[in-house]
C-alpha cells in the first residue's frame, strides 16, 4: 500500500506545503514573503500573518499539484521547530486540524532534520540518494554544523558555530555593504565578478570541529570603516572584491572543518544542506574537494536548499515507516540542535 505525506513548513518566512509519495516527489509549493526587505530582515510578527494568509492556498495547491485527493494522504509531517515561534504555530496548529478532518496521524519533524535528509527527495525511483553513514555540512542563516549522519533516526554532531553562523555572516556584511535582503544571493553574484584575493580577512582559531564566524565579520566590518574613512566611495567602488573575498574566506574556514571531520571519520560521503548550500562558490569548492580527494559529493537541488516543505515530507515519511508519531497536544518550539 502506497504511503502519501503531505508536508507542511512554516518555520520562517517561506510557506511551503510539498507531497511526497512513497519518497517521491509530486509537488513542492513555496509562497515567499516578500514584506520584509524593506526592514532588512524577517520580522516575526508580520510573517506569522503571513503564514496565516497563504497557508490554505498553498497546501489546497500542493495537494492539487500532485493529483490525489485529501483522503488519500496516510499522514501530515509539519516543522515542528526550530524556527520563529508564531510563524511555528500556524503550520502546527493548521497541521492538526486538517488531521483531525481526515482521521489521519500527525509526524513531527525537527527542521534541521529535513535539510540534512533533503538529499533523499526524489523525482524519479532511479535517482541516486546517499548511503550510510556520510557526512553533512549544514549551513544556513542560523546554523553552521557538521552531522555525522548513520541513519535517518542517528545523527551526531560533531562541531557547530559557537557563534554567528556563515548565513549570517554573508547577510550581515552585505547590509552594511548597503545590499537588500536576503544579502547572500547578492554577495554570490558579486563574487563571481571580483578578485578573491584583494582582501584579507581574519579566519578564526577555533580547536576541533566547532565553528566561528563573528571574528570574520568584525574583521570585515574593520576593512570598511578604516578605507570608508580615506574614501567615502570606497564601498561602491570595490563592491565586488570585497563580495569575493568574503566569499573565499568564509568557504575555506568551512572547508578546513570538513576536512578535519572527513580525517577524524573515515567517512567518504560529504553532503551539503541550508541556504548557504545554493551559494555558487560553495557548491564548487565541495565539488573540488570531493573530486580531489576521492569523496562523493552530494549537492541538493537549489530549490530543496532553502527553506521548502519537501524535506520536511521525506523526513516525515522515514518517522511514519517507523511508526513515529505525534501526539495532537504537541507544542512547536523555537530552539534546538539536531
Amino acid at each position: 500500500m502506497s504511503v502519501t505525506i503531505l508536508g507542511i513548513e512554516s518555520s520562517c518566512d517561506d510557506t511551503s506545503a510539498a507531497v511526497i509519495r512513497d519518497g517521491i516527489l509530486l509537488s513542492n509549493v513555496i509562497a515567499s514573503q516578500k514584506v520584509h526587505e524593506e526592514y532588512g530582515g524577517v520580522v516575526p510578527e508580520l510573517a506569522s500573518r503571513a503564514h496565516q494568509q497563504n497557508i490554505v492556498p498553498v497546501v489546497d495547491t500542493a495537494i492539487k499539484r500532485a493529483g490525489i485527493a485529501p483522503s488519500d494522504i496516510s499522514a501530515i509531517a509539519f516543522t515542528r521547530g526550530p524556527g520563529l515561534l508564531g510563524s511555528l504555530l500556524v503550520g502546527t496548529s493548521f497541521a492538526k486540524g486538517m488531521a483531525i478532518g481526515l482521521g489521519c496521524p500527525i509526524v513531527d519533524v525537527n527542521h534541521l532534520h529535513g535539510h540534512v535528509l533533503s538529499h533523499f527527495i526524489r523525482r524519479e525511483v532511479s535517482d541516486t540518494i546517499p548511503g550510510f553513514p556520510y557526512l553533512c555540512l549544514l549551513i544556513s542563516g542560523g546554523n553552521s554544523q557538521l552531522i555525522l549522519v548513520r541513519s535517518p533516526r542517528d545523527m551526531q554532531v560533531l562541531g557547530q558555530t559557537i557563534d554567528d553562523a556563515a548565513g549570517e555572516a554573508f547577510d550581515k556584511c552585505a547590509k552594511v555593504m548597503g545590499l537588500p535582503y536576503p544579502g547572500g544571493p547578492h554577495i554570490d553574484r558579486l563574487a563571481a565578478e571580483g578578485d578573491s584575493k584583494r582582501f584579507k580577512f581574519a579566519k578564526p582559531h577555533i580547536p576541533g570541529l566547532d565553528y566561528s564566524f563573528s571574528g570574520l565579520k568584525t574583521s570585515f566590518l574593520y576593512t570598511l570603516r578604516d578605507n570608508v574613512k580615506v574614501d567615502p566611495e570606497f564601498i561602491d567602488k570595490n563592491k565586488a572584491d570585497l563580495a569575493a573575498s568574503l566569499q573565499e574566506t568564509i568557504i575555506a574556514i568551512l572547508l578546513d572543518k570538513l576536512d578535519k571531520a572527513v580525517k577524524q571519520t573515515g567517512v567518504t560521503t560529504i553532503a551539503i544542506g541550508g541556504g548557504v548550500s545554493a551559494n555558487s562558490g560553495v557548491r564548487s569548492a565541495i565539488s573540488d574537494y570531493c573530486s580531489k580527494h576521492g569523496l562523493t559529493p552530494f549537492i541538493p537541488e537549489r530549490a530543496f536548499t532553502t527553506d521548502n516543505a519537501a524535506m520536511v515530507a521525506i523526513a516525515g515519511y522515514f518517522k511514519y515507516l517507523d511508526g513515529d508519531f505525534c501526539e495532537m497536544d504537541a507544542a512547536p518550539y523555537a530552539r534546538v540542535t539536531v
